[in-house]
Order: C-alpha cells, then sequence, then structure tokens
C-alpha cells in the first residue's frame, strides 16, 4: 500500500528565487502528499531556501552528484516516491490550492491514468499576463501527435504508469516523448480545463528559443520511430499549432 496519496516531484537547478512559492503551493495541497525535491547542482542559494521545508519525512531533498537535467531528475524523483499518483511540478510554476484534489476526483471515476490542466501565464516577475491556455477533457494519442497539448507542472499520473514510462532523450522534449508511450498504451488522457496550474513565462531554458523547440519537437517524432514523411506531417500540424499559439496564447 502507498504511503501517500501524492508524490509531487520538483527538478530544481538554481531555482531559489521561485522554489518557495512552488513548495507553499504544494503544502496548501488538502490530500496526502510527499514533497521531493531534487537538487541538480545548482550553485545558488537553492539549498539555503528549501532548508526550513525539507523534514526528511514527507519533504526531502536530493541531491544530485553530477548535473543530470531535468528529466533524469524526475526519474530520480520518481524512483524514489512512495505516492499512489505522481505529480510533476517545475521549480519557478505553482498551482492553485484545490489542484490536485480536482484531479485526483476525476481521475477516481474515470478510468484514464494521466489527467491535466490548463494554465494561467505569468510574466517572470509574477504578474498576470491575462492569457490562459485550455486544454481539451479528453486528448487522444491522435491530438497529441498534432500537438503536445499537455503542460508538464500540470500532470497528475498513476505511480504504476510513470515509473513504466520514465523521461529519456534529454535533447528533446523528453516530456512530449512520455505523453506519446503513454497515450500509445492507453489511448487517452483526461484534462480539467481550469487554469490550475500558474506557468511563469521566460525565454531562458533549452526550449526557450522557438527555433530551438521547433528541432526538438522534430526529433521528438524521429525518436518516436516514425519515418520522415510521417515526421514532417506531424511537424507541420505541430507548425499550425505553435502560430496560432503565438497569437492566442504562450509557450508550452
Amino acid at each position: 500500500m502507498n504511503k501517500y496519496k501524492v508524490s509531487v516531484i520538483i527538478p530544481a537547478y538554481n531555482s531559489a528565487k521561485y522554489i518557495s512559492k512552488a513548495i507553499d503551493s504544494v503544502l496548501a495541497q488538502d490530500i496526502s502528499k510527499e514533497i521531493i525535491i531534487v537538487n541538480d547542482c545548482s550553485t545558488d542559494n537553492l539549498a539555503d531556501v528549501i532548508a526550513p521545508y525539507v523534514n526528511g519525512e514527507d519533504v526531502i531533498c536530493i541531491n544530485n552528484e553530477n548535473n543530470i537535467g531535468a528529466a533524469e531528475s524526475r526519474n530520480v524523483g520518481v524512483s524514489a516516491s512512495n505516492g499512489e499518483y505522481i505529480a510533476f511540478l517545475d521549480a519557478d510554476d505553482f498551482w492553485a490550492t484545490d489542484k490536485l484534489k480536482k484531479q485526483i476526483e476525476l481521475m477516481e471515476s474515470t478510468d484514464f491514468v494521466l489527467c491535466c490542466t490548463a494554465r494561467k501565464l505569468i510574466n517572470e516577475d509574477g504578474t498576470d499576463t491575462n492569457r490562459v491556455i485550455p486544454v481539451s477533457t479528453v486528448i487522444t494519442y491522435k491530438d497529441l501527435l498534432k500537438h503536445n497539448s499537455i503542460n508538464c507542472s500540470s500532470v497528475l499520473i498513476k505511480s504504476d504508469v510513470a515509473k513504466e514510462f520514465p523521461m529519456h532523450h534529454n535533447d528533446c522534449h523528453e516530456d512530449y516523448i512520455m505523453w506519446l508511450e503513454i497515450l500509445g498504451k492507453y489511448n487517452t488522457a483526461c484534462g480539467i480545463n481550469e487554469p490550475l496550474l500558474m506557468y511563469r513565462v521566460s525565454n531562458k531554458g533549452k526550449s526557450g528559443s522557438k527555433f530551438n523547440s521547433a528541432k526538438m519537437t522534430f526529433k521528438v517524432y524521429r525518436r518516436m520511430g516514425f519515418g520522415f514523411f510521417k515526421s514532417v506531417k506531424c511537424f507541420i500540424s505541430y507548425t499550425f499549432h505553435g502560430v496560432k499559439k503565438h497569437f492566442f496564447g504562450g509557450r508550452s
């Protein structure tokens, strides 16, 4: 039997400026949970910032010996987890107080193994952009091939499924590959079209450049074993949705 309802995995690299907001938003969730912070060799004062939270029980910190990136850091957290469900949260994002409860209620009344939510975009300084990226209530594998509508910090996933499909290929959108592999087996995911995630928009990080993000997306299709022409077809759809989102929303 799982010790906690949800294990929240927070990969952190030089995230001292924002991580308290992320942790506080998890602590506000009215469910049984543990928080696993994976410090990926940060060089800022992250350790000092998280020290008041870490208790060695339901809030722990794992310190990587080498910088391995967000994907592998999430895998480290998943391997150490004791929850029935896994939730991913980037250190610069944060949640509405009822986020996990709403997702659990939906998943336990259905057969879905993965649930995501809409997200509100905020600026780096925390101010509201007045933009919300919606999600469909049901996301099929075919839908996901056209566009990655599942944001990592919004995801709640059954623990055994997360352990079955770890993130890999850190040179591209590793979370996108994970969702595709999961829906390749389980067919559909569910979405809550409410902005239960506050997502900090930044041009930093490996996908901050639109050009780099596009290259990594094409690489996702190739990593999935798709032929060149199928990859191009999927990429054209990705580009269409990317342009649409640029004018009506924010980055994925």
